[in-house]
């Protein structure tokens, strides 16, 4: 009877199999676990954008240090309203906000035959293009 094998050590074999395999996938899902509550909570919506404040500009301060406005602010999209969307000459399915860093007071100087605005203040506003 060496050669056969009962019903029973089958069964216990089988048995030990799934518990092996139960626990380690038990301990990998406590692992990853662990690792997504220690992840910090962070809003990463503006990861990478600093906030809207005045930076030396290294181009244009050769000669003396020149001030402009750079950083993010406020923007988001939704979905467009029906009620909206029905008064519009071309519908568009998003709608979006937004505000930009821009100058609250600023003067021009020259830098090597160049005009630049020199800004001395920001805030989040109105999104507008300016040139240099």
């Amino acid at each position: 009877m060496k050669g056969k094998l009962s019903l029973n050590m089958v069964t216990a074999a089988t048995t030990m199999g799934s518990v092996k395999s139960a626990g380690l996938s038990l301990l990998l899902l406590s692992f990853l676990l662990y690792i997504a509550d220690s992840y910090p909570n962070i809003d990463l919506s503006n990861m990478g954008c600093e906030e809207c404040a005045l930076r030396k500009n290294l181009v244009f301060s050769k000669e003396r240090p020149v001030y402009q406005c750079v950083g993010c602010c406020f923007s988001r999209a939704y979905p467009t309203p029906l009620k909206a969307m029905k008064t519009m000459t071309i519908r568009k399915n998003i709608t979006s906000e937004a505000t930009c860093c821009v100058a609250k007071h600023s003067y021009e100087i020259e830098v090597n035959g160049i005009k630049v605005r020199n800004h001395t203040e920001c805030h989040c506003s109105t999104c507008y293009y300016h040139k240099i």
